[in-house]
């Protein structure tokens, strides 16, 4: 059982904090500046959501993606905790890089390579977080799920433009 108090609980909102302020701070910088223009010019398949639900979404996820590493954080020190800390921090600088080339320099092809890529990172993160510690693994799903979505979008866009 992980321990409440206060200490914890401050390193709680510290992870929450940065997936936050890296997913939908920098990751939103690079989305922001093409999503009212170039992205608006793009044909999308019939299924895309519409664009508000991605902020919420993501908003979730990175919120979940905070505790999952907080989790993996709070368990003791081993050379398997600290390798899988590792691999969620280069995953989600993937997650990043992604919003990079797609909204960033607009390059849909680069992008699906990369999130093909990403797909790969997240299933060995889980897989190592289910290792030590079965919620933090589980809370990574909807993340993945999303994910593997975003790359059919991301191929169906390429596909279609």
């Amino acid at each position: 059982m992980v321990n409440l108090d206060k200490k914890n609980i401050i390193w709680l909102f510290f992870f929450i904090f940065l997936c936050l302020v890296f997913g939908n701070g920098l990751g939103g910088y690079f989305t922001f500046i093409s999503v009212e223009t170039w992205y608006q010019t793009l044909n999308k398949p019939n299924f895309n959501p519409p664009d508000w639900v991605f902020g919420p979404v993501w908003t979730i996820i990175y919120i979940l993606m905070g505790i999952s590493v907080w989790l993996i954080w709070m368990e003791n020190k081993s050379k398997i905790r600290n390798f899988a800390i590792k691999i969620f921090w280069i995953q989600f600088f993937f997650n990043i890089f992604w919003t990079y080339l797609f909204f960033g320099i607009q390059r849909i092809d680069l992008a699906l390579f990369e999130i093909i890529f990403l797909i790969l990172l997240i299933i060995i993160n889980i897989i190592y977080f289910l290792k030590i510690n079965k919620i933090s693994g589980y809370i990574l799903i909807p993340y993945l799920l999303w994910v593997m979505y975003a790359s059919l979008l991301n191929y169906s866009i390429w596909n279609l433009n």
